[in-house]
């Protein structure tokens, strides 16, 4: 049987004056971090290292995320991070500079509990 995902939590985050993605998306993962405090770990006395967390992370241009840096914001667990294409870019009409706008969601599976 596989995992079974036993959260999810949606994050929205934003670079207003540097158009860096990867900050954008760290600020989103961060944002959805806010929104959780899972006390099964410690009720039960589950590893975290049991828990697998996959962030999908929306971006006008995902190739421009570092994703391991990404990785490396992301506290517990067995981690791994995708781009996809998502998020939104706003033109500066003065300027012509992007405010990106990036969009994170975070799951977490744990195996079958019985």
């Amino acid at each position: 049987m596989s995992d079974q995902r036993f959260i999810i939590e949606m994050g929205m985050g934003n670079d207003l004056y540097g158009m860096d993605y990867t900050k954008a998306a760290g600020r989103a993962i961060e944002d959805a971090m806010r929104h959780s405090s899972i006390p099964l770990f410690e009720a039960t006395g589950l590893s975290h290292d049991a828990m697998r967390v996959v962030v999908t992370i929306g971006v006008q241009d995902p190739d421009a995320l570092d994703l391991g840096a990404l990785q490396k914001t992301l506290p517990r667990g067995r981690a791994s991070v995708k781009a996809i294409k998502g998020g939104l870019n706003v033109t500066n009409p003065d300027n012509g500079n992007l405010i990106i706008i990036a969009s994170a969601a975070i799951e977490a599976f744990l195996p079958p509990q019985h």
